[in-house]
């Protein structure tokens, strides 16, 4: 082994090698596990939340292979509908001038095709630095042959069950985009905008309970009076329940519409009056329904004012109970330029009651930054109520499980009050709609025209055209987890691997995603009792990971943080370069620029991809945010560093040694094992437990934290010290033990932390393994046994022997360090209130003690009386005493100490009046307090340790 570690050297070169081997693919002769990745977009690149689920992912995947499970890591990518048409229209645009029109349809979607050949595999490359054991042979495209077949069946499955129909709905309209999208995809935005109040006359010399001619209406959106059906009040309403069944005359139009009365108009809020516009508002559209109101829709894809308006009856068809006349001065306006234009004719025709300044929450599309329109058009829509109802019974039941399990709760709430989910997208990129229509507007489903005529009885000279929709880009990863196992075909991987075991996801798709999965699957996939089968038998949801100050990484915050960045590490120049130089905005990138600065002056150092996995895996917690921290980061470079040096120390005092071992280089011999063998041992036992019981609950947390404290403190601070008198001073055969305890723990050790760990731990293991007893099945550690718990090998005794030792060893380094002593001189140790029990351990541990404490002698005093002045520590009920006399200079150390409590009392001081302020006290947050309060509570105790030294000094 080189003598420092150096991640760089090993990463790629092992990854390529274990590619090449074929350890990825599923072996092992044990039951199947499987895992489906969620799919990245194909546009995508590694960000912190794919770094953190996937190396869940891994670890689980390798941890389940290393016990003999035939594992899969299924991987893929998504087509990601309209994010690919962004990019590739951006593309042609900015190289090429031109738009996807100039193309047209066919020869843009080979554009597409040919960007996702070169530069589509970006984040499959990322995911290898990542160390993924996915296998690759099996990558998956949603928009590849099998996956568009599994799809088309899909569909035509589901409409032949009359669980999709095509229907004229209103959904959320992007103007930019020209197409529909989900509730799912709108970004709900707080914004500064105004109410404006509008008279609205009564028809047939109507009046109020107040003797008004006219009912006044408020709204944010001034320009779809131009759709409006009817003025609906509450029925409760003393102002107006008498008008229900009369008319107003809707001004610029000259429509005549009704009153209704119906409990969305809140009698306490504004008027009580509410407009009702069925085309051009969710709400308005479900009190169309309830009040039979037709709908009237005003605007063009682009939202501009359409010079002749189409009105539909309420169940979506076109129908003639008004005139389709608008104002011929709005035609062609934009939405926002036809409000202004209205709210001005209404001022000049006197029907402007108000304007008042209003906070309001606006729909945008999280793509294109545009104000969502509702628009009433034609889409295609799943019936979901029948797929919801075994959906949710089988997380009731348990067939799924949520871990946390407060994430059903989440996932009841939407699946009890679920809506029919639009499915159409009007886009060119995707998976288009298997449906034709003829001249006369009939619509014929099938997965290919030929079906279609031959199911139909269609001749070869009736004129079809294929539905020019595509599928939403959900629709095809609803069928993941089977799609991707070769269905509709009855594949060997599907009955390996379906169901999956887990689902590693964020809470934010659940709606999106995880639900739509397990409907679709359990519609589709049944046992051969005909059962539905569940995608997955658990889902684990992950919470955010965000910057260190609690804020969600964004470009626009210029707090992301590469993966691959902390890996290799950065530059500061570069970092600045990607962070800051493609932006529009000089204000923002100074800002950004300035940030990155203060928190990476230097750039960002290279750590290697265990440190950032550990990492990863240490922030796992059941919390739903999850705050980076660049600290533990460099902490746990700092931890492979110290698990490198403490191999080679290993390596160094066993190799062409006698190990114990059946190896070539061990010969086998008699061994005695010491204590501190036998406490290693044991506590790498509940080590492995731990770890097992942390991996099976999802606590990838405290598996870290088991790891970190045995590796760390107990391996590497304490079992290698308590080596080194045996190693130098103790028999053939005490050597031979400790020898073989050395490479067989830390071989064992290296395969308890290889799923978190991949790389530093198949590093050492090729050099540790050949010295073991292990028998290794292969040359590399990943496809060995994981370490078993083994309960006979753990010696209690032994485990509390040594928590006395290290006790008794740490009060003397303690007073030395107190005493300003030097760790190479030689103390004198006297012992009262002895038991049997401790004159037992200092009887089997002298030289342990003597070696690790440097200690000159040990003496069992019958009496305290008998000591001379000293320092003492106390173990359980016995004192330890170390005589001051002729240990230290008395005046250098009382002028030490004295210079230490004056400061001390000046910080007391100091802080004691910061916190007496009332000023401070009542203006400074509370953590600010608080770590206030903490700092002088430090300080007390530190000075009344020094004084209590002080009074020590002084009688000798």
């Amino acid at each position: 082994m080189e003598k420092t570690f150096n991640p760089s050297d090993i990463e790629q070169q092992l990854y390529q090698s274990w590619e090449e081997k074929g350890y990825f693919s599923p072996t092992g002769e044990g039951d199947g596990y499987s895992i489906a990745i969620p799919p990245p977009n194909v546009t995508g690149s590694l960000h912190m939340g794919h770094a953190f689920q996937q190396t869940i992912m891994d670890t689980l995947i390798r941890f389940q292979r290393m016990q003999s499970k035939k594992t899969l890591w299924q991987s893929g990518t998504d087509h990601a509908g309209i994010a690919t048409q962004m990019v590739v229209e951006r593309k042609i645009g900015a190289e090429e001038d031109k738009t996807r029109h100039d193309y047209g349809r066919d020869a843009f979607i080979d554009k597409i095709w040919e960007w996702k050949a070169e530069s589509g595999g970006n984040i499959s490359q990322q995911m290898r630095r990542l160390g993924n054991s996915i296998d690759w042979q099996r990558e998956r495209f949603t928009m590849d042959d099998g996956l568009s077949h599994a799809v088309q069946e899909v569909f035509v499955q589901l409409y032949q069950d009359d669980l999709i129909y095509r229907g004229k709905r209103l959904v959320n309209w992007d103007p930019k985009l020209h197409t529909a999208i989900s509730d799912l995809e709108v970004e709900n935005k707080d914004k500064k905008g105004h109410m404006w109040h509008l008279r609205y006359p009564l028809a047939d010399g109507a009046k109020t309970s107040e003797g008004q001619d006219h009912l006044v209406v408020a709204t944010t959106r001034p320009e779809t009076m131009l759709g409006d059906t009817g003025v609906a009040v509450n029925p409760e309403d003393p102002r107006y329940k008498d008008l229900i069944g009369k008319f107003v005359e809707l001004p610029l139009v000259g429509r005549r519409i009704p009153i209704v009365g119906d409990e969305h108009a809140d009698m306490e809020k504004g008027t009580g009056c509410v407009k009702i516009t069925p085309a051009h508002d969710f709400n308005d559209n479900e009190v169309g329904k309830r009040c039979g109101l037709a709908m009237i829709n005003i605007f063009d894809k682009d939202a501009a004012v359409l010079a002749q308006a189409e009105v539909y009856d309420t169940n979506g068809e076109a129908s003639d109970a008004f005139d389709t006349a608008l104002p011929a001065e709005f035609a062609g306006l934009d939405r926002f330029a036809a409000r202004k234009a209205i709210v001005a004719k209404f001022e000049e025709l006197g029907l402007l009651e108000s304007i008042k300044d209003h906070d309001l929450v606006a729909p945008y599309g999280d793509r294109s930054g545009v104000v969502i329109e509702p628009l009433l058009t034609d889409q295609w829509y799943v019936r979901v109520a029948p797929l919801a109802k075994p959906a949710i019974e089988a997380v009731e039941n348990g067939d799924i499980e949520f871990v946390p399990k407060q994430y059903e709760n989440m996932y009841f709430a939407w699946m009890r009050d679920i809506q029919d989910w639009c499915i159409s997208r009007q886009l060119w990129w995707g998976h288009r709609i298997p449906a034709w229509y003829d001249d006369n507007g009939n619509v014929y489903v099938g997965r290919d025209e030929a079906e279609v005529r031959a199911t139909n009885g269609l001749a070869d000279d009736v004129a079809l055209r294929q539905d020019d929709d595509v599928l939403d880009t959900w629709f095809s990863s609803a069928l993941w987890t089977f799609s991707t196992l070769g269905w509709p075909e009855k594949t060997p991987e599907l009955e390996d691997f379906h169901s999956t075991d887990v689902l590693v996801t964020g809470f934010d798709i659940i709606f999106f995603w995880v639900a739509r999965m397990i409907m679709m699957t359990m519609h589709f996939v049944k046992d051969d009792d005909g059962k539905p089968q569940v995608p997955f038998k658990q889902v684990y949801v992950t919470g955010l990971i965000r910057d260190d100050h609690g804020d969600k990484m964004s470009k626009s915050k210029g707090n992301v943080i590469d993966p691959i960045d902390m890996i290799d590490g950065i530059s500061l120049d570069e970092l600045l370069t990607k962070r800051t130089g493609n932006m529009m905005q000089p204000q923002l990138a100074e800002k950004i620029a300035k940030r990155t600065k203060k928190e990476f002056p230097e750039g960002i150092e290279a750590h290697g991809t265990d440190a950032l996995r550990f990492t990863l895996s240490a922030l796992a917690s059941t919390g739903r945010d999850i705050n980076w921290d660049m600290k533990r980061l460099d902490g746990y470079r700092n931890f492979c560093n110290k698990l490198w040096n403490a191999s080679r120390y290993v390596l160094m005092n066993t190799e062409e040694h006698d190990c114990g071992s059946s190896s070539p280089q061990g010969k086998g011999g008699d061994m005695e094992f010491s204590l501190a063998d036998k406490w290693i041992t044991s506590q790498f036992q509940q080590t492995v437990k731990a770890v097992h019981e942390a991996f099976n609950t999802f606590r990838f947390d405290l598996a870290s934290q088991a790891l970190y404290e045995f590796t760390w403190n107990q391996f590497c601070d304490w079992y290698l010290e308590l080596t080194k008198p045996v190693l130098f001073k103790g028999s053939e055969a005490q050597q031979r033990g400790t020898r073989y305890t050395l490479v067989n723990t830390l071989e064992a050790l290296l395969r308890l932390m290889h799923p978190i760990m991949p790389f530093i731990t198949e590093t050492v293991w090729q050099s540790v393994q050949p010295l073991s007893a292990f028998e290794a099945k292969g040359d590399s550690i990943m496809i060995q046994s994981f370490p078993q718990f083994d309960e006979s090998a753990v010696d209690e005794q032994a485990l509390t022997d040594v928590e006395w030792v290290k006790q008794f060893i740490v009060a003397i380094r303690n007073i030395r360090g107190e005493m300003d002593i030097a760790p190479s001189k030689p103390l004198p140790v006297l012992l009262t209130n002895v038991s049997a029990e401790d004159q037992r351990r200092l009887d089997d541990n002298e030289q342990f003690l003597s070696s690790l404490a440097k200690l000159e002698s040990i003496q069992v005093l019958g009496d305290a009386s008998e000591a001379p002045a000293s320092a003492s520590a106390v173990i359980g009920e016995m004192t330890v005493l170390i005589p001051m006399a002729g240990l230290i200079d008395k005046d250098a150390e009382l002028a030490r100490l004295s210079k230490g409590i004056e400061k001390l009392e000046k910080d007391v001081q100091r802080v004691k009046g910061k916190l007496s302020n009332d000023n401070f006290v009542g203006k400074a947050p509370q953590a600010v307090i608080e770590k206030e309060k903490a700092k002088l509570a430090d300080a007390e105790s530190t000075l009344a340790k020094m004084l209590e030294q002080k009074l020590q000094i002084k009688a000798l």
